[in-house]
């Protein structure tokens, strides 16, 4: 019993880092919340995407997430506005890539956490997840951990099939959520000390990141509004 739970909470672990490592907009933010200002800063942007999953994982629990998936102008709505704030946010980053070439104008005060996490609540695609696969974790039955990672998935399907229904499977999916917002900004912050001139080079792939984002997301709310 004792063995299988530890196996649970490694699975878990594996499936929550799957998910938090690819690049995408909250990978954007907190990279360029921690070259920017610091590992802090890095972490709490994490922390801000990752209270954003719980959120939604108890309204799926809940019920309540699913009027979003039934209402395609609801839907619509998030998509163009996540958009929105992806392309404000990428602004922001180009912005502060001048400053990075700058260092006495870095002084300013970090807002990773409220950024990534009104992005997260404005990503449908993150609800969805979480009213199928997030409350099927808690359900009798097995789940594909590796078949569920982003953009990848298809090639690493039928890798890691573990058993659901375990509470300790979300506690380790979430707890290798929390080891991708710790290590992550470290490994950013130690290489740009390491090479100083990698800060704004990180800073412009992160706006260019959400810019893409943002195209891709207000395309996707045009698409069902039509």
């Amino acid at each position: 019993m004792v063995l299988e739970t530890v196996t649970t909470l490694l699975a878990g672990a594996v499936f929550g880092l799957a998910l938090a490592a690819p690049p995408g907009p909250m990978n954007a933010v907190i990279a360029e919340e921690s070259v920017v200002y610091g590992w802090r800063a890095g972490f709490t942007a994490g922390l801000g995407a990752m209270t954003a999953d719980v959120a939604f994982f108890l309204l799926s629990v809940a019920g309540v997430v699913a009027v979003v998936d039934r209402v395609p102008l609801l839907r619509a709505g998030m998509v163009g506005a996540g958009g929105l704030l992806m392309l404000y946010f990428a602004y922001g980053a180009a912005r502060d890539v001048t400053a990075t070439l700058a260092p006495e104008e870095t002084s300013g005060r970090s807002a990773g956490f409220r950024k990534a996490l009104v992005l997260a609540l404005t990503n449908p695609y993150q609800v969805v997840f979480w009213l199928t696969v997030g409350v099927g974790l808690l359900q009798p039955g097995t789940v594909d951990v590796l078949g569920e990672t982003p953009y990848v998935g298809d090639a690493l399907a039928g890798l890691l099939v573990v058993r659901t229904g375990s509470p300790a499977l979300l506690v380790g999916l979430f707890g290798g959520i929390v080891v991708w917002i710790v290590g992550f900004p470290a490994l950013l912050v130690a290489g740009t000390r390491r090479v100083g001139r990698a800060t704004p080079v990180v800073t412009g792939v992160s706006a260019v990141v959400l810019a893409g984002f943002g195209v891709a997301f207000l395309w996707d709310a045009t698409r069902l509004l039509l």
